[in-house]
C-alpha cells in the first residue's frame, strides 16, 4: 500500500511544469474572453500518470516496450476504414510474433490438452462398490472386449472418448475411464519376480537425488519397475544402465518398458526418452565395462549385493551415492559387515523402513435414515485381515482390487443429512521394506 501511494504520489517535474503552464495559459485566455465564466478546478488525479504509464516508468525499456504492445493488442480498435484496416492487420501480425515469441508456455499448454483413446494405449477402468475398488488396464484394440465382474464394455466404445468418462458395461455397471498413471502400470503389468514398490522407489530417488541428466547403474532389471522410474527421473539427457542375470527377467523388463513407451507416445503425442540399456550379463563379471564409465548413482536390487560394490564403486564419482535395496534386515547386517572385512570406501549414511498406511475415511451406516442418532460404527467388530491389493490377471488385462470398506449411506442421507465418519487404518497394509545408502568417499 505504501508502494501504491508513493505511484500515485509520484508525478513527473515536467508533467506538473507543462500542466501548470497549461493551466495557466487557459486561466489567462479565458479572463481575457470571458472573464466571468468559471473552470471547475481539475483534481490530482486528472493530471497524473494512468496506471498503465506509471507501472511502465518503473520498467526497464525492454519491458516497458512489451507492455506497450500487450496493451496495444489488447486494446480495442475503433472503426476505420477498409485501407486502414488493412495497415493495422500488419502492425497487428508483426506486433503478435513479436509478443508470442516469450510466451512459448501458453503454446505448450494449448498443445498439452488430453487427447481422446486410440487403439494402442492402455485404458484403466474403475469399478467402485460398496465393499471394493477394482481397477482394470487393459491396452485398447478395435474390436476387442473388456471383460471384468461388473460386466462387458467393447474397446470400440472407449475408443474416442476423453479420459474422465463414465461408461455403463452391459450389466450397466458404471466404469470410470482414464489413463493409467506410471505407479498403477507398475502395480498392474506382468511380473516375474517382485517388484520395487513405487512408496520404496520414491524414497529412493529422493536420497539419491538423481537429477535429469545423471548417468545411474541399476543391478537386477527384474520386472523393470525400477528402470521406468528411473527413467523418467534421469529425462532425455540422462542414462540408466540396467544388468539382469537371468533371461526370462531380461526380457520381461525390455517388454514392460518397451509397451509402456509406446502406449505413452500413442496417447501423449510425443516420446518417452528411449534412454535405458538393459544389458544381460552378471555384473560382478563387467568390471571392464565399468572403466568407462562415471556414474551418478548406483542402485542394487539383488541377492547378493555384496558381489557387485567391489566391481562398481571405482565408477562412481565421489560424494555420488549407491542404493541398496533389501528386504529384511538380516541382509542389510551382512552388506555391512562384507563392506567393513573388505575395507569398501563406503560411509552408510543411513539405514531407513519404508512404511505406508492407508487410511479410510467413510460415512457410518446409518440403520435408521430418519434418526441419526442411531449409528453402526462397526469399530469393536473384528473381522480377518485382508489383502488390499489383489491382482488378477484375465488374457490382456490387468485387475486391481483395493481395499474394502464398510457401509454406505444413501442417497438422501448423503444429500440432506450431516452424518458420522468412521476413519480407521486399512486392515492390510503394504509391505515394509529396508534401504541402507552409502556415500563413496577417497579415504
Amino acid at each position: 500500500m505504501r508502494a501504491l501511494r508513493a505511484l500515485r504520489r509520484a508525478v513527473p517535474a515536467a508533467s506538473r511544469s507543462s500542466s501548470s503552464s497549461s493551466s495557466s495559459s487557459s486561466s489567462s485566455s479565458s479572463s481575457s474572453s470571458s472573464p466571468a465564466v468559471g473552470r471547475p478546478r481539475r483534481r490530482a488525479w486528472e493530471a497524473s500518470l494512468s496506471p498503465l504509464e506509471r507501472v511502465r516508468r518503473l520498467l526497464p525499456p525492454e519491458e516497458a516496450a512489451a507492455v506497450s504492445r500487450c496493451a496495444a493488442a489488447a486494446a480495442p480498435a475503433p472503426s476505420q476504414g477498409p485501407e486502414e484496416e488493412e495497415e493495422e492487420e500488419g502492425e497487428m501480425d508483426e506486433t503478435a510474433a513479436t509478443t508470442a515469441a516469450p510466451r512459448g508456455g501458453v503454446a505448450e499448454a494449448v498443445g498439452a490438452l488430453p487427447a481422446p483413446f486410440r487403439g494402442g494405449e492402455l485404458a484403466l477402468a474403475e469399478l467402485r462398490k460398496k465393499d471394493r475398488t477394482l481397477k482394470v488396464m487393459c491396452r485398447l484394440a478395435s474390436g476387442a472386449v473388456l471383460a471384468g465382474p461388473g460386466g462387458v464394455l467393447p474397446h470400440d466404445d472407449i475408443i474416442g472418448q476423453m479420459p474422465g468418462q463414465v461408461l455403463r458395461t452391459s450389466a450397466g455397471k458404471r466404469l470410470l475411464l482414464r489413463r493409467p498413471s506410471l505407479e498403477e502400470y507398475v502395480l498392474l503389468m506382468p511380473r516375474g519376480p517382485t517388484i520395487a514398490y513405487p512408496k520404496d522407489v520414491s524414497a529412493m530417488l529422493m536420497m539419491m537425488d538423481v537429477h535429469p541428466g545423471d548417468t545411474v547403474l541399476e543391478t537386477g532389471s527384474g520386472s523393470g519397475a525400477m528402470s521406468l522410474f528411473l527413467s523418467r527421473a534421469v529425462g532425455p539427457k540422462g542414462r540408466v544402465i540396467s544388468y539382469e542375470i537371468r533371461d526370462d527377467h531380461h526380457n520381461l523388463a525390455k517388454k514392460n518398458y518397451r509397451h509402456w513407451r509406446t502406449a505413452w507416445e500413442i496417447g501423449h503425442m510425443d516420446e518417452w526418452p528411449d534412454n535405458v540399456d538393459f544389458i544381460l550379463r552378471d555384473i560382478s563379471t563387467a568390471a571392464a565395462d565399468m572403466k568407462s564409465v562415471t556414474l551418478d548413482a548406483i542402485v542394487l536390487d539383488m541377492l547378493n549385493p555384496q558381489s557387485a560394490l567391489p566391481v562398481v564403486h571405482p565408477s562412481l564419482k565421489q560424494g555420488g551415492v549407491c542404493a541398496v535395496y533389501l528386504a529384511n534386515i538380516t541382509q542389510v547386517i551382512d552388506l555391512l559387515d562384507r563392506i567393513r572385512t573388505c575395507k569398501l570406501p563406503f560411509l552408510c549414511e543411513r539405514i531407513v523402513e519404508v512404511t505406508h498406511r492407508n487410511w479410510l475415511v467413510l460415512p457410518a451406516k446409518i440403520k435408521d435414515c430418519k434418526s441419526s442418532q442411531m449409528v453402526e460404527t462397526q469399530e469393536n467388530i473384528e473381522e480377518p485381515p485382508q489383502k488390499e491389493y489383489e491382482e488378477i490377471h484375465i488374457e490382456d488385462q490387468a485387475v486391481l482390487k483395493e481395499s474394502e470398506y464398510s457401509g454406505s449411506l444413501s442417497d438422501d442421507a448423503e444429500t440432506y443429512r450431516s452424518v458420522p465418519y468412521i476413519a480407521r487404518p486399512s486392515y492390510w497394509q503394504e509391505g515394509h521394506s529396508g534401504e541402507t545408502l552409502g556415500k563413496w568417499f577417497l579415504s
